[in-house]
């Protein structure tokens, strides 16, 4: 079936090339944007205001705009440094012959003001939505090129990276982060409009960016199933008409080396461009493991070839590949409770992990996407988006963070998907500007997990449990009791030398029966594999009134159905496990056998909308509301022996802010507050039951988060700028349900989430000689306590803290040539950026540093 449907949808691109243009006598306008010295400027946004006609500039600034019917319209041009240009022209022209505009150069404005998020070029005072966005400039001016980095700058936005395979991405309290292929994330993050939003394949660089737009709140209906409370886009350059070309290399502390750059030129002038991207970023690991090796680290290598066709004034075609490998040694689950040899339990000293250098990760991630843009007339344009992608990933980890050969598992996984959508975007029709299309959506993945163990050792680790069931076997007298517990005496997992303790045998005991005294097996190994398999049609629509001047209401909505599939199949050990009793599992120590693929499937049908009112009151304050509706799809989670559908997440979202921008674009301040209201609270966490380690997917039952945020950019001078932003946000577990019972989590907090967070920082440039300036960029963040869990166990958190980073360096031939000192966590805070994880249910919790002082020194050529 999918086949079939992706040799219909391949085809619907074709359609623009051939779709019939209304008929009626229609002019082309042209022109050249230029300097006031005559120089012209490549890459200005050329637009006509309300219609569906914008174009860029080429390499020689001319612009074509058409087809135009006769009429009067507003022209509307924008670049980066000067001054917006408008102006009203009569079609036809009484002249002929291509216009020329002059731009005059701006005295200094803010940058990030224009935005796509509704699908439309507009300024991001008019968006009736809370969000932060940040251009090329900003990124390489912070040195930001991971995304937990940019997090730092975002209020309501956290970003936990403890591995390119295990990223976790928070939204005002709501994170995402599982990489289980039967689960949707409930954050949305997106490339050039394409989800990338599956945990394993959704960590990329930031390298050649033109945007990032972080979109908060409810937004199912522009960015489909996924955006239950928020949207994460990255707009990638496209190619120029223009020869340029930028290389930056660098190296630091840990044997960092970076490598950045791209390379952009017109292969048929005014018709086929190319552009090629790429990073190399790496530096060893900054904790030593005593077994081998250093883990922490990072080596991630990424390029991007893209085409650009123009093969019309009206048909603009992006043709993009992206490829990203990741090879990083392994992540320090260290051990909160055994110390390794020598040593401590602090997770920033080093550690003893077993297995040393086979700690590792591999992850590959690569997709092309095919953007076509077709102009149907001066109020319709036609947009296709088309995209396949795959990730590859296999981590090897030591879960119990100890140089015990107790829990080692990997994590092996895989995932493709094809998406295709059409969207038919209208302006100023009857005052309503919005867009409406259909999308389709594939994806189909695995996740195995591993398991392998020393039967010797995870003796030791179960023996608590073991004690357990025989304090409380109804059958046995406590004679028989106490005789049996001198038996399995309690030992600590490793010795206070730092060596793994073994048990060889079972204990002698007649309760054992033919297991009385059995050597336990040195090796043991067992996998269960969860399998997924989605299919999603999506119809969606969403449209503004400007019903005054000052007054637009917009109203949108996206219908879904939802085919879901999921599996979930044990392969069970070569040999028995000694230890399955002790679990209830036979023939396996951990994972209940499922004997053979055990699957289930239920289709959905579900809505999410939302309504919003933006309120111009003057040309410098605007004001918004929205009320929407967002939801996480439901889980159908196959067991061993059984098959759960957890009802799907909804929440209500209320939403009141305040967008302003004065002295001439040169101050922003930004204000909103919101309130949630959540039923079917999902939270998912892995336990150790008596079918074995299984993921548990709960409905938590209500929930409520409240919160503000504000944000404050201020451009001094051309030399000077400032920017600070404060989120508050309380997020907590109802104390009762909808129907009025108490509740397991009533009063916890929702994880990764600090009631407190912000950022502040500065952009001086001096001058010290016409082709050299200095510059001078501190930034500094702050978040407050967050638990790592929706248990909210003590322990398993993390105090505020705070990070100060450094830039600084020179500038020379008018920013041709610089050279960049950085230094990160400049104070060498210490923090820890996850804990508990799969050793936490065992009742071994391990825990994850943040990155040390890291320094070094970056030169970068532009061409």
């Amino acid at each position: 079936m999918l086949l079939k449907i992706m040799r219909y949808v391949s085809f619907l691109p074709l359609i623009f090339w051939f779709f019939p243009m209304l008929a009626q006598s229609s002019f082309t306008l042209r022109g050249q944007v230029t300097d006031q010295a005559g120089n012209p400027l490549p890459g200005a946004h050329v637009l006509l205001l309300n219609t569906a006609v914008g174009t860029t500039t080429g390499g020689n600034g001319q612009f074509v705009l058409s087809p135009l019917p006769a009429g009067e319209y507003t022209l509307q041009i924008r670049f980066v440094g000067y001054e917006l240009f408008e102006q009203v022209l009569q079609l036809p022209p009484e002249e002929v012959s291509p216009m020329t505009v002059v731009l005059k150069e701006a005295p200094y404005n803010l940058e990030g003001l224009v935005v796509t998020a509704q699908k439309r070029i507009q300024e991001v005072q008019e968006v009736p939505i809370a969000m932060t966005t940040f251009e090329s400039q900003f990124l390489q001016q912070t040195n930001t090129y991971e995304m937990d980095a940019l997090s730092e700058y975002v209020p309501g936005l956290q970003v936990q990276l403890q591995s390119p395979n295990k990223p976790g991405f928070v939204i005002r309290g709501i994170t995402s982060d599982n990489g289980d292929s039967r689960l949707e994330p409930r954050v949305s993050v997106f490339q050039d409009g394409v989800s990338i939003s599956k945990s394993t394949g959704s960590a990329l660089e930031l390298y050649d960016l033109e945007r990032v737009e972080i979109l908060k709140g409810p937004q199912g209906t522009l960015f489909g199933r996924g955006a239950q409370i928020g949207a994460l886009h990255l707009i990638q350059n496209k190619p120029k008409d223009q020869l340029e070309a930028s290389l930056t290399v660098g190296g630091g502390n840990y044997g960092q080396k970076l490598l950045n750059g791209f390379f952009n030129t017109p292969l048929v002038k005014d018709k086929l461009l190319l552009r090629v991207a790429g990073i190399y970023n790496d530096h060893e690991g900054f904790i030593r493991n005593l077994s081998g090796g250093k883990l922490n680290g990072k080596k991630t290598g990424a390029f991007r070839p893209s085409l650009r066709w123009l093969p019309t004034d009206k048909t603009v075609v992006d043709l993009i590949y992206n490829y990203q490998r990741d090879t990083p040694p392994g992540v320090a689950f260290k051990s909160g409770v055994y110390a390794p040899q020598g040593g401590d339990t602090s997770p920033f000293t080093f550690a003893d992990l077993e297995r040393g250098n086979d700690l590792f990760i591999n992850r590959t991630v690569w997709g092309t996407t095919l953007l076509v843009d077709q102009l149907l007339n001066n109020r319709w344009n036609l947009t296709s988006i088309t995209a396949y992608r795959e990730f590859k990933a296999f981590e090897s980890f030591d879960a119990d963070g100890t140089v015990a050969p107790v829990l080692w598992f990997g994590e092996d996984s895989f995932g493709k998907q094809f998406s295709q959508e059409l969207r038919w975007n209208f302006y100023d029709i009857g005052k309503v500007s919005g867009f409406g299309g259909t999308s389709f959506f594939f994806e189909k993945g695995y996740q195995a997990l591993p398991f392998e163990t020393d039967e010797r050792s995870l003796f030791v680790l179960l023996t608590p449990i073991l004690r357990d069931y025989i304090e409380g076997f109804p059958i046995l007298s406590d004679e028989e009791k106490e005789a049996l517990l001198a038996l399995i005496p309690e030992r600590p997992l490793v010795t206070p030398e730092g060596t793994p303790a073994l048990v060889s045998n079972l204990p002698e005991a007649s309760i054992l029966g033919n297991l009385s005294g059995v050597p336990l097996k040195s090796f043991h190994r067992e996998m269960q594999t969860n399998f997924g398999k989605n299919y999603a049609v999506e119809v969606f629509g969403d449209a503004t009134w400007h019903l005054t001047q000052q007054l637009d209401l917009t109203a949108g909505i996206r219908g879904t159905y939802e085919n879901i599939n999921s599996g979930l199949a044990v392969e069970n050990g070569e040999t028995p496990g000694t230890l399955s009793f002790i679990l209830g599992n036979p023939p396996n120590n951990l994972f209940a056998p499922t004997e053979g693929r055990q699957e289930a499937h239920r289709t959905f049908w579900s809505a999410v909308g939302r309504m919003a009112a933006h309120f111009q009151l003057n040309t410098s304050v605007d004001f918004f509301g929205t009320v929407a509706r967002g939801r996480r799809p439901h889980v159908v989670l196959v067991n061993a022996t059984e098959t759960e559908i957890i009802n799907d997440e909804i929440v209500w979202s209320y939403e009141l802010g305040m967008k302003s921008l004065w002295k001439n674009k040169r101050v922003q301040f930004d204000l909103n507050g919101y309130y949630y209201d959540y039923t079917d609270f999902q939270t998912t966490y892995f336990d150790l039951t008596d079918q074995g380690l299984r993921l548990i997917t709960e409905d938590a039952g209500s929930a409520t988060a409240y919160g503000f945020e504000s944000s404050l950019r201020f451009l001094v001078s051309k030399t000077f700028s400032l920017f600070a932003n404060y989120g508050f946000i309380d997020a907590t577990i109802d104390a009762t349900d909808t129907e009025g019972n108490p509740q397991a989590l009533a009063g916890n907090t929702f994880r990764l989430t600090p009631k407190h967070s912000g950022a502040a920082g500065l952009d001086w440039v001096i001058p010290v000689h016409t082709n050299f300036q200095w510059f001078f960029r501190p930034t500094y963040s702050y978040k407050s306590h967050v638990f790592f869990e929706e248990q909210n166990q003590p322990g398993i958190e993390q105090d505020g803290y705070g990070l100060l980073n450094f830039r600084m360096g020179v500038n020379a031939f008018q920013e041709k040539l610089q050279l960049m000192f950085y230094l990160n966590n400049a104070l060498d805070a210490q923090y820890v950026i996850d804990a508990g994880n799969a050793g936490g249910s065992f009742g071994i919790p391990t825990f994850i540093p943040g990155p040390p002082r890291l320094w070094g020194i970056q030169l970068t050529a532009h061409l």
